[in-house]
């Protein structure tokens, strides 16, 4: 073991990259100071210079296309109630353009010529968002309301003439509609553009360059992937552009001017991409020019500098921690710009995972990423099996200090997508909705037989590690079958859904019913499978990790499920953050974190 957690979570990540208006910088966000802040560089591996100083996180930074400044949210404490600040580049003044700390607003774009900027936001009523349209120079309550929402509104952009925006609606993460909001009517409202039955996804919508038509990656009639497709305004046809030959097209950016475009294909949770400029004559025609050299396996978050002459985004992979890459369109030669630190920790020394498919009870293949340490003793190595959030996530090849940090200590590391994850198709994701919700614990049961198994692990020392979702997938995994754990650690977890879907953001609580089903209509079924409700089966030794001010899944959950297996005699550790929510995402917090983590596991495992 040659390093401690500290050194591990002071490896650096940059992302979320934007290009100036001149091309002749790039901004991003980096966590040097512990949270994500904004920074901005003018060439590849220069020194960059940092632009905010908050202790809060920024959550995303976006340049003006016309003048020297730039648009970045950020939320207090983890409370997702993320206002809108702008930065002026040339001196570095900062003014909070929303000023309303009880509302969440949701950034939807500037204009093409700068003069204004969009956003969604609850500040009506904490349950629905409307849509706001701003001037640049405007603040607070100055933004003009420009349509009242009955749901979860977000905005996907303005169309080429600045005269429309694209809304979208989501009733779940499987079901969105798409429509179009005309600013220059007398009375503005929703041109309802994906009339549908069931569940239809229509996502990552752009507006063609000559605003006649949308793309956007949807699975309507009888896909079972996502692909990409053109909607033409004028008859409402949809007509595909990429078909994803069985995966996810994940989504596309596109420079609406040049009609360049990235699209993006999840193969096995590994991203392919697609590069191409459309046909002015015909939307569903394109050229591809040559692939990028990227490296690991993961890439997005794409920005193309003015003329769409190259374009930027972040990548990582197992053995790779995350960097921004400006690539050259025509000849696909791509250039690392950032240079986030290793803290010293030699690349080479990083594990990379193995893809594997394990038979679950049904004969259903679960596939998951397996990580063993460099060197380890057959029958010997402990194994931590980490399973995601969502669930509608998805577990990819990208670098995790966390990850690396275990299996230097000699951990190996296991990472399923269990039947519900997204990037295998619909009928997985919804293979455990409402009444099906403990097919996918079951899963996590035929992993952890597999395990058992495996030359490497010892079948006695496995322990649940997961966040959110992956919360009460730890909890219910060591209620349903606490023989298998030797401890468990819930991370934001679930604990019961009764009084998780009372509690949660009032924004949150219909998509989330979607998912898990209703207080209404299933409200005996979520009892029957909250963890709270079975925890004398708890045999394994449980920390339970929260933050105070989480909006999603309330604090209440940790403090009941820490409370009610104490009662029972299980030895249980709680540790609550004050100024964090849905996460952890200051560094002395997830030092203190993951610290303790690292204890418990050594001390139980």
């Amino acid at each position: 073991m040659g390093y401690d957690i500290e050194r591990y979570l002071n490896i650096r990540s940059a992302y979320g990259a934007s290009f100036g208006p001149e091309g002749d910088r790039l901004s991003f966000l980096m966590d040097t100071t512990g949270t994500s802040q904004v920074w901005t560089l003018e060439g590849p591996r220069e020194w960059p210079e940092q632009r905010t100083f908050y202790d809060e996180r920024v959550t995303f930074a976006s340049w003006s296309p016309e003048r020297p400044e730039l648009i970045f949210g950020m939320d207090e404490g983890g409370n997702e109630r993320a206002q809108l600040f702008r930065l002026d580049a040339e001196t570095g003044e900062i003014e909070n353009l929303t000023a309303m700390p009880d509302a969440k607003h949701r950034w939807g774009g500037w204009s093409h010529d700068g003069d204004r900027f969009a956003f969604t936001s609850n500040r009506r009523d904490e349950s629905v968002f409307d849509v706001y349209v701003q001037d640049r120079d405007a603040t607070g309550d100055e933004a003009e309301l420009v349509y009242e929402g009955d749901g979860w509104l977000s905005l996907s952009g303005w169309s080429p003439d600045d005269s429309r925006l694209l809304v979208s609606q989501a009733y779940s993460n499987f079901d969105q509609d798409l429509s179009v909001l005309d600013l220059e009517a007398d009375e503005p409202d929703l041109d309802h553009l994906t009339p549908h039955d069931g569940d239809v996804r229509y996502q990552s919508a752009s507006w063609a360059p000559d605003g006649e038509g949308i793309y956007l990656v949807t699975d309507e009639g009888e896909a079972e992937t996502l692909y990409l497709a053109y909607l033409d305004l004028a008859t409402n046809d949809l007509e595909t552009v990429i078909d994803g030959d069985g995966w996810n097209v994940d989504g596309i950016a596109l420079d609406d001017e040049t009609g360049r475009f990235v699209c993006s294909r999840n193969v096995e949770g590994y991203t392919e991409l697609t590069v191409g400029e459309f046909d002015p004559d015909d939307p569903t025609a394109f050229e591809t020019f040559p692939d990028p050299d990227l490296p690991g396996g993961v890439a997005g978050g794409v920005s193309f500098d003015p003329d769409a002459e190259r374009f930027a985004l972040s990548t990582s992979g197992d053995t790779v921690n995350t960097n921004v890459f400006v690539v050259d369109i025509e000849t696909g030669e791509a250039e690392r710009w950032t240079d986030a630190p290793t803290a010293g920790i030699p690349r080479e020394s990083f594990d990379g995972s193995d893809l594997v498919d394990i038979e679950s009870f049904d004969g259903l293949d679960v596939p998951g990423f397996l990580t063993l340490p460099d060197e380890y003793t057959k029958g010997e190595t402990p194994v931590i099996v980490d399973i995601h959030g969502g669930p509608e996530s998805q577990r990819r090849p990208s670098f995790s200090s966390v990850k690396q940090y275990f299996l230097d200590r000699g951990y190996a590391y296991f990472e399923p997508n269990v039947r519900g994850s997204s990037g295998y198709g619909a009928d997985y994701a919804a293979l455990d909705d409402v009444e099906n919700r403990m097919d996918s614990v079951a899963d996590i049961e035929a992993c952890v037989e597999w395990l058992q198994g495996h030359p490497a692990i010892d079948p006695d020392r496995i322990a649940a590690k997961g966040g959110s979702y992956g919360g009460f997938m730890v909890l219910a995994a060591l209620t349903e079958y606490p023989d298998l754990w030797a401890a468990g650690i819930d991370v934001v977890g679930i604990a019961n859904f009764v009084t998780f879907l009372e509690n949660t953001g009032d924004w949150r609580r219909e998509l989330r019913e979607a998912e898990y089903g209703s207080l209404a209509e299933d409200r005996e079924f979520l009892e029957e499978i909250s963890p709270i409700n079975n925890v004398e089966n708890i045999a394994a030794p449980l920390f339970v990790l929260h933050g105070e001010n989480d909006p999603r899944v309330p604090v209440g959950e940790a403090e009941q499920i820490a409370e009610r297996a104490a009662e029972q005699g299980v030895p249980v550790r709680k540790l609550i953050f004050e100024d964090e929510g849905h996460g952890f995402s200051k560094l002395e917090n997830r030092l203190e974190a993951y610290s303790e983590i690292a204890a418990f596991l050594d001390e139980h495992v």
